[in-house]
């Protein structure tokens, strides 16, 4: 093994491993995975590069790594086969349907070594789905045969391979056609978000919150400035990244950190499509972008004007948009109780500590004249705790396991008190951001 390939399987094995991310079905360490992925791109060739990609290829779409992190730690040609690899429909997008044909189209013009990378991708994932869940199995057949009409020039014993898996799926689960199921194609919500769909909520979370918000301007530079006077500028305002003009119009941007001898010309980064963002773009589309890369840069009249960071999401405006829908969140928790467990049944399945502590509350509310039920006392967690004794709702919020639901829970009482504390939300809770915002997207497309 290649000291490329053994530190992408290990940068890789970390990254998914932090976010304890999981095999669906199975529920093996994801890295599972990543590692067959990796011998199927290494049975047909020994490009490093390559397989250090197949290692890496879902890191920067289910981690908080970034394409630049990529870059930074294994160069740039494998940075390019992993954005190759990696998906840039946004929510706002549309529906399933709607986003994988975008994601296929930018398939289609991957190299050949990305697209062999994904006929691996294709055929592990196939062989798992088609294993344990035949009703998916439908939807997910029907895009992987779209999918191989963009990939006939990848590897062909892996192509043939795939076609030959397609081919078989679809006999098996006795169909003519692989017939996208619209049931299946729905997860159902861990966490009540559904209760965003209401049009006021839509205009509330979706409108009110915009990207111009929270965007900071660009410093711009003509592509002939000295690297040195752009240094010294962006130290001077405490920047790091400003816009380049080639005759007048912004084209491309340089960070601090590339900032070497020469001129801006040297040094510059052209826009990537799927890192920009107009004005008017919902707070999710910036999440979304954040997720690939380290910048997300905002348009304004058609040109790129300003810049969105990580650490922007730490913006009181964003921290009130999530806290909302932590909120929103919680009262929908509080309903599902109130629906299966009434008139106070519920008592019984909370410790005589934590139902005391909620008394006290209680009391203390109504001493000021707040009215509450002891319900909306509770903690967070207890609340969770409550719904996961009735599998009824487990199934409707999409956990098949007491484990994975208390994960959740646990991750957005985490988000609420970083919150409430002012703590920094992108450091300790950033894939819980990015999953809450894509479903609020999601949801309100509906």
């Amino acid at each position: 093994m290649s000291d490329l390939v053994d530190r992408a399987r290990i940068y890789a094995t970390r990254a998914h491993k932090r976010i304890d991310q999981r095999r669906k079905y199975s529920k093996q360490p994801y890295d599972v995975h990543l590692e067959a992925v990796a011998e199927l791109v290494a049975s047909v060739s020994n490009d490093a590069q390559m397989i250090a990609a197949a290692w890496l290829h879902d890191t920067v779409e289910d981690t908080p790594a970034t394409l630049e992190d990529i870059e930074q730690n294994f160069g740039g040609d494998v940075a390019e086969l992993v954005e190759e690899l990696t998906d840039i429909s946004r929510p706002s997008d549309g529906n399933r349907a709607v986003r994988k044909e975008i994601d296929r189209l930018h398939l289609a013009q991957a190299s050949v070594r990305a697209k062999t990378v994904k006929l691996a991708d294709l055929i592990d994932n196939c062989k798992d789905i088609i294993k344990h869940d035949r009703r998916f199995a439908k939807v997910y057949l029907r895009e992987m045969g779209a999918l191989l009409e963009v990939l006939r020039d990848g590897d062909p014993s892996l192509f043939e391979q795939a076609g030959n898996l397609h081919a078989s799926g679809v006999k098996s689960l006795g169909i003519s056609e692989a017939v996208p199921d619209t049931d299946a194609l729905w997860t159902p919500e861990p966490m009540a978000l559904s209760e965003l769909g209401d049009p006021h909520f839509k205009r509330m979370f979706m409108e009110l919150f915009t990207a111009r918000d929270i965007a900071e301007g660009l410093l711009s530079f003509d592509i002939n400035t000295a690297c040195s006077e752009v240094k010294t500028a962006l130290g001077r305002r405490r920047r790091s990244v400003a816009s380049v003009r080639i005759k007048g119009a912004v084209q491309g941007y340089l960070r601090r950190s590339d900032l070497a001898e020469g001129v801006c010309g040297d040094c510059f980064r052209h826009f990537a499509l799927d890192q920009m963002v107009s004005g008017s773009s919902t707070f999710a589309d910036v999440i979304h972008v954040l997720t690939r890369h380290e910048y997300c840069f905002v348009t304004m009249l058609g040109e790129v004007s300003g810049v969105i960071c990580r650490d922007d999401i730490n913006k009181p405006m964003v921290r009130m948009w999530l806290f909302g829908i932590v909120t929103i969140i919680e009262m929908g928790l509080v309903r599902l109780i109130s629906q299966y467990f009434p008139e106070g049944s519920w008592e019984k399945l909370v410790s005589k500590g934590r139902l005391e502590k909620a008394r006290e509350i209680q009391l203390e509310r109504q001493r000021r004249n707040q009215y509450c039920e002891l319900i909306d006392c509770l903690q967070l967690s207890d609340k969770g705790q409550i719904l996961m004794e009735a599998p009824a709702v487990m199934q409707r919020m999409g956990f098949d396991t007491k484990a994975k639901a208390r994960r959740a829970v646990k991750q957005l009482e985490s988000l609420r008190n970083h919150l409430a504390h002012a703590q920094d939300i992108v450091t300790h809770d950033w894939a819980q951001i990015a999953h809450l915002s894509q479903r609020l997207e999601e949801i309100t497309q509906r």
